[in-house]
């Protein structure tokens, strides 16, 4: 693996400096899949393998939750943990990946270029959109702009029908970053106003006699992210 990390990084923190570095000179999260190059599962560092850091390991989520490691570098977690979360998950209360240490989770949204910017859109093929598919409850398929850092001390895992997700719990603190930065207020607000189409559209898609309670339920949601977890203008 080569072991150089990209100079625009910030400072790699103790736990972060002990991941492998890709070629690009990235660290590699410990959720990461690696591959051979006939895209079939390998261990980490394995002759060949690579990462792709589009694909989580389902191993290691099962790893991560039952034994309370950090998604991010694998390490042993305190309970109260932070989760690395978008927007609509900040409405719905849910996420598909595991917390991570606070720290760990800081240093991801000023270094994941995912994060770091806001246009960057994951690059999908046939194999990326089968996982996809794969993940637990209903994603939603964008770049959010603006991460939140969520942390949480009664997070649970309940079953989705089609996997395992978190619900976060309730927050004792928040952070929202864009672009390596803290977001300001307006920022935050213009990404969920571009995603709450996209839980308003599943609303419709309830029984008609469900669908106003839908339609209120997330309302409530709504105002609730917007007054208590929003910074002040």
């Amino acid at each position: 693996m080569h072991q150089k990390v990209r100079p625009e990084l910030p400072a790699l923190i103790p736990n972060i400096a002990k991941l492998p570095v890709d070629e690009r000179g990235y660290p590699v999260p410990f959720f990461v899949q690696w591959l051979t190059e006939d895209q079939k599962a390998a261990l980490p560092g394995a002759p060949g393998a690579h990462p792709d850091f589009r694909v989580m390991d389902g191993k290691k989520w099962e790893r991560c939750y039952k034994e309370r490691l950090c998604w991010v570098c694998g390490q042993p977690r305190p309970h109260r943990a932070t989760f690395v979360i978008g927007p609509m998950c900040a409405i719905n209360r849910t996420s598909s990946e595991c917390p991570c240490h606070y720290e760990c989770a800081v240093w991801s949204v000023q270094a994941c270029p995912f994060w770091v910017r806001p246009h960057m859109v994951r690059r999908e093929d046939e194999m990326i959109r089968e996982n996809m598919d794969n993940v637990a409850g209903q994603s939603i398929r964008r770049n959010p702009g603006v991460s939140l850092l969520w942390t949480s001390v009664n997070y649970r895992v309940w079953n989705a029908g089609n996997g395992y997700l978190f619900n976060v719990g309730d927050p004792k603190a928040v952070e929202w970053w864009r672009e390596g930065r803290k977001a300001t207020r307006a920022e935050i607000l213009e990404s969920i106003e571009s995603g709450i189409s996209k839980l308003r559209e599943a609303c419709n898609q309830e029984a008609p006699r469900d669908r106003i309670a839908a339609h209120n339920e997330l309302t409530r949601r709504f105002d609730s992210v917007v007054m208590d977890l929003l910074p002040a203008v």
